[in-house]
Formats: structure tokens, C-alpha cells, sequence
């Protein structure tokens, strides 16, 4: 029963979170705030919350250093097959060795590189995508931990 309660919870904060960003960019005009990686990191954080890979910090700064990679190379190396497998390959050495391993975040490169994304994408969708799913998390946790306890 605990495992089935808890699971129901963590689908319900996916759709909050989810849901939320979707709200948001439906309703804001010329702002994305969906990016398919959020769906991966709401599988962590939601699913997993005390795992390593789904903590705050690898959720934030694993999507913004790897977005930022994206960018980079769309800006000034340009998209191939080689400049798509070395943006990624970056990707991953950067996280591991930032101590923010994410691995959603390890998608950032392809899809900026192949959407091809600018400046703004770090901020909007990335960071701030990625703050508020932390934001829904910690609160559900909150949430979760009083509902435990009673």
C-alpha cells in the first residue's frame, strides 16, 4: 500500500510540475518553458527524490551546463554528426566532473543542436523550467513527510 501511495503521489507531482510549465507557456507569449528532457527529470524527482541524480542542484545545473554546451556549439561550431556526438560526449564529462550528473540533462545538447536554439533557451526554457519542477518537488516532499507522518 505504501509503495502504491507513494507511487500515486509521485505521478501527481509529475502533473503538477508538468502541468504547471505547460500552463505557463500556454498562457506567456513568446516563452517556452517545455523542453522533453523535464519529462525524464520529473521521472527522477518525483519518482526517485533522494536519489543523487534527482537533487537540486544536478537538476539545475545539470540541464544549464549541458544547455549551455548546446548552445555553444550551435552558435559557433555548427550542427554534425561529429559536433552532435562531441557536444554530448561533453555534456556527460562536464556533469560527471561538476559533480552534477543529471542524466535528462544529457539529451540538452541534441535537442538544442538540432532545434537550433540560442542564448535565450538557458534561460527560458532551462533554468527556469528546471527551477520550478525542483520547487514542485520540494513541496511535495513536504507534503509527503506530513501525510507519512499522520
Amino acid at each position: 500500500m505504501h509503495s502504491l501511495f507513494m507511487s500515486i503521489l509521485a505521478g501527481i507531482g509529475a502533473c503538477l510540475a508538468i502541468g504547471m510549465l505547460s500552463f505557463l507557456d500556454s498562457t506567456m507569449s513568446n516563452v517556452v518553458l517545455l523542453m522533453a528532457p523535464f519529462g525524464a527529470t520529473a521521472v527522477l524527482v518525483f519518482g526517485v527524490p533522494n536519489s543523487p541524480l534527482a537533487q537540486p542542484k544536478n537538476v539545475i545545473f545539470g540541464h544549464l551546463i549541458t544547455a549551455f554546451i548546446g548552445v555553444i556549439f550551435t552558435q559557433y561550431i555548427g550542427v554534425s554528426a561529429i559536433s552532435l556526438a562531441v557536444a554530448t560526449g561533453l555534456a556527460v564529462s562536464a556533469m560527471l566532473i561538476t559533480k552534477t550528473t543529471h542524466p535528462p540533462a544529457g539529451a540538452n545538447p541534441l535537442l538544442i543542436m538540432l532545434s537550433g536554439q540560442g542564448w535565450s533557451f538557458l534561460f527560458t526554457p532551462v533554468l527556469l523550467g528546471a527551477v520550478i519542477i525542483v520547487l514542485v518537488g520540494k513541496s511535495m516532499q513536504i507534503l509527503t513527510r506530513q501525510w507519512v507522518k499522520n
